[in-house]
């Protein structure tokens, strides 16, 4: 007989996210009939300030509180629409519930529910469920495969829309390829965050943190942001390129102007006291130049989400040599996985729960992406919660890497300590680093 784990109460409330505004935080009680306990599962949503447009929905209130970034609909949608389809349900089935969520929703892009309110469910769902069944997270969502500890992709500076500063590149971020362990590359980037916040101090550039922790000093071009990160690696006794990779994420989408057609630096801009725009073949080149001279492995949303015809460019000049990830452009969306995989355009991509609305649709695009020969990197949002939900999905999954912020701030080191907790419970079974073997 079917094991039934009844889903009895479904509650929303507004929290607060790490930048102090509201988000969705979902409370599912489950009841197991085996042993007359109820138990709960509790789920967080987390929310981006540099959001691709075909992500989506994040269903804000728009009214005066919070400057109208309440989520009081959302949640009052989970309360009333979602709690009344889903009572009775049984939460093992999470792929039916993930479809009822969709269903009653009714929308490409979870307009109508809100993608806040439907993930922050489809979460607590599956963490009830793993609860009353006495299971890890990963070990509920993985089966007996989960075994592959993430790299971390660790932030250490941050520029665009997730720092006050004239950095115009979004993520800067360094990978420990050679470790062991997960506990001994958390270790080093550790160290090498420490070692560069000391350079900074040294040369009284700022040490302030922008929204994932990184430090987020004012630099006048990603060549100056990169010498930076090398010296820190150097001054914390590694080898850059050996012991280090670098990855970045220029989030570029943000700094497309469509009427111009161009790439607009406006922190380099007021840096060197000049207009600098790039073209299409501009950033290539200038992505090229880079990777010529740095230790970079990986980059993220190199070119705009719409620029297709230069994703392909810039995939078949640089997709060889380095990852290029897929965040903007493909928005954890199958339907936007399935056409550059047909274009062969970029060889990951960067997977973010909130920008699909349900743990099953994240999975099918891990599941897509797998099967054609393309990476997936678990990810967090600028806007997180202390919800650890993400670092079980990227061992559930066997992703094999991982980004979830700097080792500063609760909200991302709250990641990283899940993962160390998982790698202790794996023991011998954990294995880490296997996507970079080759690198």
């Amino acid at each position: 007989m079917q094991q039934y784990l009844e889903i009895r109460d479904v509650h929303a409330r507004e929290i607060l996210d790490s930048r102090g505004n509201p988000t969705v935080e979902a409370s599912v009680i489950v009841l197991n009939h085996g042993d007359g306990q109820l138990y709960e599962g509790l789920a967080d949503v987390p929310s981006g300030a540099s959001t691709g447009k075909f992500e989506a929905v994040e269903l804000r209130d728009g009214e005066t509180r919070y400057f109208g970034l309440g989520v009081q609909h959302a949640v009052k949608n989970v309360n009333e629409k979602i709690a009344s389809v889903l009572i009775g349900r049984n939460a093992l089935e999470q792929i039916l519930i993930d479809r009822i969520l969709m269903e009653t929703d009714g929308t490409e892009n979870k307009g109508n529910l809100g993608a806040n309110a439907t993930l922050s469910v489809s979460m607590a769902v599956a963490k009830a469920a793993a609860t009353a069944l006495n299971l890890s997270l990963y070990r509920y969502l993985g089966g007996i495969a989960p075994r592959l500890l993430p790299v971390p992709m660790m932030n250490i500076l941050n520029g665009g829309r997730h720092a006050a500063n004239t950095v115009d590149f979004q993520e800067f971020m360094i990978m420990p390829v050679q470790a062991e362990t997960f506990a001994d590359g958390l270790k080093i980037c550790a160290e090498i965050y420490h070692n560069l916040k000391k350079i900074l101090q040294d040369r009284n550039l700022s040490t302030g943190v922008g929204d994932e922790g990184g430090f987020a000093p004012d630099l006048p071009d990603a060549e100056s942001v990169l010498t930076l990160i090398v010296e820190a690696v150097e001054a914390a006794g590694y080898t850059p390129g050996q012991d280090i990779k670098i990855a970045m994420d220029a989030a570029s989408s943000e700094l497309y102007n469509e009427k111009t057609g161009m790439y607009h630096f406006p922190g380099e801009s007021k840096q060197k006291g000049q207009e600098v725009v790039r073209n299409t073949e501009d950033m290539i080149c200038y992505y090229e130049q880079l990777v010529e001279q740095f230790p970079i492995v990986s980059i993220e949303d190199g070119l705009a989400e719409e620029d297709w015809d230069g994703w392909k460019e810039l995939t078949a000049r640089l997709g060889e040599s380095v990852q290029l990830v897929g965040d903007d452009l493909f928005v954890t969306n199958t339907k936007r996985l399935d056409a550059g995989i047909k274009l062969q355009v970029a060889n990951a991509i960067l997977v973010k729960v909130n920008q699909i609305g349900t743990l099953s649709e994240a999975f099918e695009a891990v599941e897509m992406a797998h099967k054609n020969g393309y990476k997936a990197i678990i990810s967090h949002r600028s806007g997180e919660t202390e919800d650890t939900t993400i670092a079980d999905i990227a061992v559930a999954l066997n992703t094999g890497q991982i980004k979830t912020g700097a080792p500063c701030r609760s909200d991302r080191v709250a990641k990283y300590n899940r993962l160390l907790r998982i790698e202790e419970e794996l023991e011998q079974a954990a294995q880490y680093m296997e996507p970079f073997k080759k690198i």
